[in-house]
């Protein structure tokens, strides 16, 4: 017996060998990184009572967002994302420092808060209600027939 070691017994193999391998590539987890919050290291370089607005952002850059209506705090933002495949990014890992400033802008308090420390805020929708409520597009088509005017499909004006 004479074993086959043409061609034919090459492709298959290979084919197989290159879906797994794209498969086990598309299936791999991407990690995206978005924001920036100092370390602990850094905040710790910044004196509480001492440093101002200005050392602030020469030590740490400009803040991802400021504080509104009057409150002038600095909050740097940053997130780890997991993305897998075809499912939805999760949020791993989030971290927010809050430097707060005084009247004269001088830190008063810096604050740091992850992912546990956050909460689900409620939104308040301001949405015209349509008064459809669950009525599919077929019942709708369905219970318009009964309303239909003959001298209307004729095109005679309405009396």
């Amino acid at each position: 017996m004479s074993r086959n070691t043409g061609k034919t017994g090459i492709l298959p193999r290979t084919a197989v060998l290159v879906a797994v391998l794209a498969l086990s590539v598309g299936c791999s987890p991407i990690t995206r990184f978005h924001g920036f919050a100092p370390s602990a290291q850094d905040v710790a370089a910044v004196q509480v009572g001492q440093a101002t607005r200005d050392t602030v952002i020469a030590n740490f850059g400009p803040p991802t967002s400021t504080g509104v209506l009057g409150n002038q705090d600095f909050y740097y933002v940053s997130s780890t994302f997991r993305h897998f495949g075809a499912f939805a990014p999760q949020e791993t890992e989030r971290q927010v420092t809050v430097v707060s400033f005084d009247a004269d802008n001088v830190v008063s308090n810096i604050s740091r808060y992850g992912l546990e420390d956050g909460q689900v805020v409620v939104l308040d929708r301001r949405v015209t209600e349509d008064g459809i409520n669950d009525v599919t597009f077929l019942s709708q088509l369905l219970g318009a027939f009964g309303r239909v005017d003959a001298g209307a499909l004729l095109g005679e004006a309405p009396q």
